[in-house]
């Protein structure tokens, strides 16, 4: 398919069978039961770089404390924070709630992408996907997913810096393709195909409604597209230190200035003590080690169990609290962090 020529025809079979593979198909997620604007945006935001099977463990749970714009706007920072728990990307809650504060206090809100975009914390994806879906605008979505299907379409060989670019380049054919009578359905569609069968690594043709129109699987080799610049990574090692003092836990509460994980606790790192990493003999015995990759860094964290000394000397601007246990599951840690702390205070009771 090359979208510079694209006839009337083809458009017109590609937006055919790719809405009644969709009708068929879709999969029953919540935000499209009994669907709602304020269920979209929920969905839209939860999605971003999360997988739809972390996401169903949270959706629900949201909507029961969350389950308007309103209820959004009028809870506490720590309550969203703590019910985005798990989640990951921290930022995305906070936005969100900053744009239930905005949608809350108007009389109506925007009904297409370009007024969306002015609202706090939406881009040009996100906008699209909403207004789509919620309004029936014609505002076609090209998010990672649907970049892989549009360059194999094309069979387009042309080296991209990132996704975002290829994305860029890719809207002309999205807007091509996109069904004037059904935007929103066609949008979730071409979401749903890239998430299901045309993935990143083998692509599940023998299954797709539209290989007739690809390029790629003519070739034989669809899964060598889009043609993305590799990742440089870069590998980080954190020490961080295991601190008990009978039923409290020792724990550093981030910064709520910080731009990643504002507010929320974490098992301190040995700079939070004042204590350099490099030097082993003053960290204590590793009692765990946790790799994990974020974004282009591959993390190698390792827990000392340490006797922190009984006046605790951190840098400046640290904020270290001793926390009682039963107090954990009512604060908010990063994902990894509630599964090391968790892990770690079971093994304890087993000895």
């Amino acid at each position: 398919m090359n979208g510079a020529k694209l006839t009337e025809s083809q458009v017109s079979s590609f937006r055919e069978s790719l809405l009644s593979w969709y009708h068929d198909n879709r999969r029953d997620l919540p935000w499209r039961r009994n669907p709602s604007l304020y269920k979209t945006v929920v969905s839209e935001f939860m999605l971003q770089q999360t997988q739809v099977t972390t996401v169903l463990g949270h959706f629900e749970r949201w909507i029961s404390r969350f389950p308007d714009f309103h209820a959004l706007a009028a809870a506490p920072d720590d309550d969203v924070l703590k019910h985005w728990e798990g989640l990951g990307y921290y930022s995305r809650a906070r936005n969100l709630h900053r744009l239930a504060k905005s949608v809350s206090k108007m009389d109506s809100v925007p009904r297409n992408a370009e007024g969306w975009m002015r609202l706090p914390g939406v881009g040009p994806y996100t906008a699209a996907a909403v207004t789509s879906i919620a309004f029936a605008a014609r505002s076609p979505c090209v998010d990672g997913n649907v970049v892989r299907i549009l360059t194999r379409l094309q069979a387009d060989a042309a080296p991209y810096r990132d996704s975002s670019s290829a994305a860029r380049t890719s809207a002309s054919l999205a807007a091509k393709l996109l069904d004037p009578a059904f935007p929103g359905d066609h949008n979730q569609a071409m979401m749903e195909l890239g998430a299901t069968v045309c993935v990143r690594r083998r692509p599940l043709c023998t299954n797709c409604p539209v290989r007739r129109h690809c390029r790629a699987f003519r070739q034989g080799d669809p899964a060598s597209y889009p043609k993305l610049a590799p990742k440089p990574t870069e590998k980080v090692r954190v020490a961080r230190l295991w601190c008990r003092r009978g039923n409290d836990l020792l724990l550093h509460k981030i910064d709520s200035d910080a731009k990643r994980l504002a507010g929320l606790y974490e098992i301190p790192e040995a700079n939070h003590l004042g204590i350099d990493a490099d030097c082993p003999d003053r960290l204590g015995p590793v009692i765990a080690k946790r790799r994990r990759g974020i974004t282009r860094f591959q993390i190698t964290e390792t827990i000392h169990r340490h006797q922190p000394e009984k006046t605790l000397r951190s840098p400046p601007g640290t904020s270290l609290e001793w926390v009682p246990l039963d107090r954990l599951p009512t604060i908010t840690l990063s994902g990894p962090h509630r599964k090391w702390v968790n892990e770690l205070i079971a093994e304890e009771k087993r000895k």
